[in-house]
């Protein structure tokens, strides 16, 4: 019944001819559990909008109007309703759209001065420049107050709020961020201090009025009064908005600027990031300058003055005053803190200096990325003869091929090495014919009767070698990094004659074999970072012990260079890319050219060996705590997780053993680093 008198209003309120609807300014609405899109058709009706309708766009409505409402309020009306049924109408050129309100402010809404004078429940959005609070903290505050399909953010850049929402929310928005984004009422006051130095009297006043320090227990809070210094007035800079904790301060500030117990008064200077030794050498070179440079000055006034004939030198304002204490700087190493002897006003201009060179510096982690991809192709083959008889009278006859080749150098190869001994052929296929034993005239030394020795092999290598290497260093010190062995190489060695009492020795020298890297990094102010690199790469060959050396041999490829990188970028430093191809036939003359049969009198090899090496860098530069702390995390969790990976399967025939784990890394503040 409820639908059908909705579906007759809605009828008569079309059924209204032109000429009597443009007459009629108050309509009276009666719509009951009516389809919202009728009610849109009839809005669209009285209004002249079009609109065009989501497919997702459902539901009925209520409107209800006791008494006529003028014309101009039904489409205000309606996007009202729409809100309450969560829908939202978007207007476009000679249209509206209606869209569920989660994409409402995506579409294209009032922006700018035109957003400004929308009104009632339209999707809009507005930009608004804070002048003197912070847009990131402010955001948390107006989150809660926009719909929760909308948007609200911070733009950090310009401190600015961007917020889409309906029109009369972002009003009311506005007029909340106004009431906010005021200048604090309390005004900067400058104290002139005449006898003590800025920085210690605000040092002092920051330990005893703990109003003058954020709060430890909320980090990033404010204090509730804003105390700096200004070294070249020496002055102090005090803002609050509590008058009484501004006087506190003055007056305390004032109490500390009395003038020292004499003229040479000694003051303890305590360095938070500088090392004292350091300091102390470059304020005694400034010192010993800046009193050279007087002292010219004062010789200079003087001769001029003596040079005029027929006159007495008249004593200078130089040389009338008393010659100023010497300045004396000690360092304390223990403490790593200063000792000044000075007078007031040179102690002030030394307390300036000391505060601008004990800033933190910055660090820098350097992420080091060497890759070797090496391949190695080897094939051989080859047939010897042999043949040897023993004719009696002490002599023998024999004869054959006998080749001296192989990947390997040669060892392992040869038809006679391996009669002597045949444990010494080499790797591969290896066929002989052995017909009795042969002793060799003149000796005791009896050899197989090897008279054939077929050898076939084909081999196929590869290896991808990838090193890692991190160091984190301060800026301007060199870090070094080495993981590898530290392997013996002789040096010499002592044959004593026949008869001596002396022992045969060797002398050997250790030498580390492995990784090697040496890191120097540089900050520059606009983020790029200067490295002095020395990066080395050695290893004992694998085939040392096949070659006839004298002792091991190593391979090493090493890098020396200085480059300027930008903080957190990728820089290539070099590469060895490397194609070592041999081949080698050896061959009885003509027999071995015969073709098919030749390969019975001739031995070939052939080798082949790629090696690709690359060096990467990538330095971040680490200039506060907390991106030490996030490096930090970042390589404990790692660790953590390599740990969990090393847990042993669960056995009933075994004891059950658990993989050590460093705890959470929460868990570990306050604790000794490997404890559970």
């Amino acid at each position: 019944m409820t639908r059908f008198l909705a579906s007759v209003a809605l009828a008569a309120l079309l059924a209204l001819p032109p000429a009597q609807a443009a007459e009629e300014e108050k309509v009276t609405l009666n719509f009951v559990n009516a389809d919202i899109v009728s009610v849109i058709k009839a809005v669209g009706g009285h209004t002249g909008k079009n609109f065009i309708l989501d497919p997702r766009v459902t539901g009925t409505v209520n409107i209800v109007s006791e008494k006529p409402v003028p014309k101009d309020l039904l489409y205000p009306m309606l996007l009202s309703v729409l809100r309450t049924q969560g829908y939202a109408a978007v207007e476009s050129d000679g249209f509206v759209k209606i869209v569920p309100e989660a994409e409402g402010k995506t579409a294209a809404s009032p922006t700018g001065e035109a957003a400004a004078r929308v009104p009632g429940d339209r999707i809009v959005t507005r930009v608004f420049l804070l002048q003197n609070e912070s847009a990131l903290q402010l955001v948390p505050v107006l989150r809660p107050l926009v719909t929760a399909n909308n948007f609200v953010a911070a733009y950090a850049n310009n401190n600015a709020i961007v917020i889409t929402d309906y029109a009369e929310n972002v009003k009311r928005i506005e007029s909340i961020i106004r009431s906010i984004d005021q200048p604090s009422g309390g005004d900067v006051q400058v104290l002139r201090l005449e006898h003590a130095s800025a920085i210690d009297v605000a040092q002092t006043i920051k330990g005893v009025m703990p109003e003058t320090s954020p709060s430890p227990g909320s980090p990033g809070s404010q204090p509730k009064a804003a105390l700096s210094t200004d070294p070249r007035t020496n002055s102090l800079l005090v803002r609050g908005d509590n008058p009484a904790l501004i006087t506190r301060i003055k007056s305390l500030a004032a109490s500390l600027d009395v003038p020292g117990a004499g003229a040479g008064n000694i003051h303890v200077v305590y360095l938070r990031n500088a090392e004292a030794a350091k300091i102390a050498e470059t304020l005694r070179g400034l010192i010993s300058g800046a009193e050279s440079s007087r002292a010219s000055a004062t010789s200079a006034t003087t001769s001029a003055t003596s040079t005029q004939p027929g006159t007495q030198p008249a004593p200078t304002a130089a040389s009338a005053a008393p010659a100023a204490p010497a300045s004396i700087i000690q360092a304390y190493t223990p403490t790593n803190s200063l000792i000044i002897t000075a007078p007031e006003p040179t102690y002030r201009a030394l307390r300036t200096v000391i505060d601008k060179l004990d800033a933190r510096r910055a660090q820098v982690f350097v992420e080091a990325l060497i890759v070797e991809v090496s391949t190695g192709l080897a094939s051989e083959f080859g047939v010897q003869w042999q043949s040897a008889r023993n004719v009696g009278n002490g002599q023998s006859v024999f004869g054959g091929t006998n080749f001296n080749t192989g990947v390997a150098g040669g060892l392992g190869t040869n038809i006679i090495n391996a009669a002597i001994d045949p444990r010494t052929l080499g790797s591969g296929l290896n066929l002989g014919l052995i017909n009795g034993t042969l002793r060799i005239p003149g000796t005791d030394i009896e050899v197989l009767n090897l008279q054939v020795l077929a050898r076939a092999l084909e081999a196929d290598s590869g290896a991808n070698v990838l090193s890692t290497p991190n160091v984190l260093t301060l800026d301007n010190e060199e870090a070094k990094i080495i993981v590898g062995q530290n392997v013996p190489f002789i040096t010499g060695s002592y044959t004593p004659t026949a008869g001596s009492a002396t022992n045969p020795f060797q002398t050997i020298e250790r030498k580390d074999i492995g990784l090697t890297l040496k890191v120097t990094p540089q900050v520059a102010e606009a983020g790029a970072v200067k490295l002095k690199i020395f990066q080395e790469v050695s290893n004992v060959t694998r085939d040392a012990q096949l070659v006839k050396s004298a002792d091991l041999i190593t391979n090493k490829r090493s890098l020396e260079s200085t480059v300027l990188v930008d903080d957190g970028q990728i820089v290539v430093l070099g590469g060895l890319i490397q194609d070592d191809q041999q081949a080698a036939i050896d061959k009885v003359p003509l027999l071995g050219d015969i073709p098919w049969i030749g390969g019975l009198f001739k031995y070939e090899t052939r080798n082949r060996k790629r090696t690709n090496l690359m060096v990467f860098l990538r330095p971040v530069v680490v200039k506060d705590d907390k991106g030490a702390a996030s490096l930090t995390s970042d390589r404990y969790e790692y660790i953590r997780n390599l740990q969990r990976g090393m847990s042993l399967p669960q056995n009933w025939l075994l004891p059950e053993t658990k993989a050590s784990e460093l705890p959470p890394l929460d868990a570990a503040k306050g604790k000794p680093l490997g404890t559970p």
